[in-house]
């Protein structure tokens, strides 16, 4: 296993972890920094691997944090709604 899939699976693992810990703000503090770390480590992953792995890897992270993905569907649902009834 490339160095790149073992830092992938540590950060599925802390963010298990980090899930299982109470806390007091829905635990968007840590999803941001689940994400900060995330996204190098999936580049790192793609890079590595290749696109396919790292689509596999970046649907294993939307599935650990996709309540962030679903808040971000909804923005940009509502921005290009927006955005759509300003020109039409």
């Amino acid at each position: 296993m490339s160095l790149s899939l073992i830092l992938a699976c540590v950060w599925a693992i802390l963010a298990n972890i980090l899930a299982m810990i109470p806390s007091k703000d829905n635990y968007w503090a840590r999803a941001y920094a689940l994400i900060a770390l995330g996204i190098p480590i999936l580049g790192y992953v793609t890079y590595e691997n290749g696109p396919w792995i790292g689509l596999l890897v970046l649907a294993a992270g939307m599935s650990l944090l996709r309540w962030p993905v679903i808040y971000l569907g909804r923005w940009v649902r509502k921005t290009l709604g927006r955005g759509a009834e300003r020109q039409g």
